[in-house]
């Protein structure tokens, strides 16, 4: 059995599929864009900001099913440009400061809506 998890505090899917689904003890989180769930834009500035406000979303759909960054076992990081890697990563580092999930981190040709990041989680649910 799954189940479709969805919050109006994260941007809405822009395709066919859920911003979470739960299953077998686990919460898979779909990738988030840096979308402003009540302006539908980026934010200001750089990747730095994109990666805060792409966290953001992640936590709000962490929020609705109770859950928080604690409960992520993995990540994965998706950059338009392997060079925002340590900006990227020093944002990273104020939502997930202990017991680092596992993580990998990819340069992608293009991100939707031109993204400079795009950030999926998979969190373990009791």
């Amino acid at each position: 059995m799954k189940e479709i998890i969805n919050t109006k505090k994260a941007p809405g899917a822009i395709g066919p599929y859920s911003q979470a689904v739960k299953a077998n003890g686990f919460v898979f989180i779909s990738g988030q864009l840096p979308l402003n769930p009540e302006t539908g834009e980026f934010p200001e500035g750089g990747v730095k900001e994109q990666t805060r406000q792409s966290l953001k979303n992640l936590q709000a759909i962490l929020e609705a099913d109770n859950l928080s960054f604690s409960d992520v076992v993995r990540t994965g990081v998706f950059l338009k440009n392997m060079e925002d890697f340590a900006a990227m990563n020093e944002v990273y580092g104020e939502f997930f400061t202990e017991k680092f999930p596992a993580r990998v981190c990819v340069e992608v040709a293009r991100l939707p809506k031109d993204a400079r990041v795009e950030i999926e989680v998979t969190a373990v649910c009791e």
